[in-house]
């Protein structure tokens, strides 16, 4: 799997995705401009010493990315507002979960021309507007690798 972030603004939402990809073998892509500096110790501190373990790439922009995926590559955009659930979705192995920026989102363009990828979490309170970047990259990463039965798990969760 893949999970990919258009413009971070926020250094532990980043970190904490990071972690949650070392925990799962998942790829990062991190696509520029960024709102923080990769150095940044709230980043390196929210993804501790996983780092190491993450497989991730840096990318200049949403064009760079995208001309170096594959022609098939199945992205998926979670974004309010989305056709239908991340639960209705069917998710493979080599799927890429696209998150936009924690104030802005997904840019509405790209949402537009792929109407039957754009997937919503569903959210129950008018006054509540969104969940964390992080909680959302989980829950839809962890729906994906539970639709692929788990493949590979080696243990438990732990905190």
């Amino acid at each position: 799997m893949h999970i990919v972030l258009i413009e971070p603004e926020i250094p532990p939402n980043t970190g904490n995705i990071a972690r949650l990809c070392a925990a799962t073998r998942t790829r990062l892509h991190l696509i520029e401009p960024f709102g923080f500096k990769l150095a940044d110790r709230d980043l390196q501190r929210a993804g501790m010493d996983y780092w190491r373990h993450v497989e991730w790439r840096r990318w200049r922009n949403w064009a760079e990315f995208r001309a170096g995926q594959p022609d098939r590559a199945k992205m998926w955009f979670v974004e309010s507002g989305g056709p239908r659930s991340y639960a209705e979705a069917r998710y493979a192995a080599d799927d890429y979960l696209v998150f936009g920026r924690e104030t802005a989102g997904l840019p509405r363009a790209l949402l537009e021309q792929n109407p039957e990828c754009w997937l919503r979490i569903p959210m129950f309170n008018r006054e509540a507007r969104s969940l964390n970047l992080s909680n959302c990259a989980a829950l839809v990463l962890y729906e994906a690798l539970r639709q692929q039965g788990f493949a590979g798990e080696i243990g438990s969760a732990g905190a």
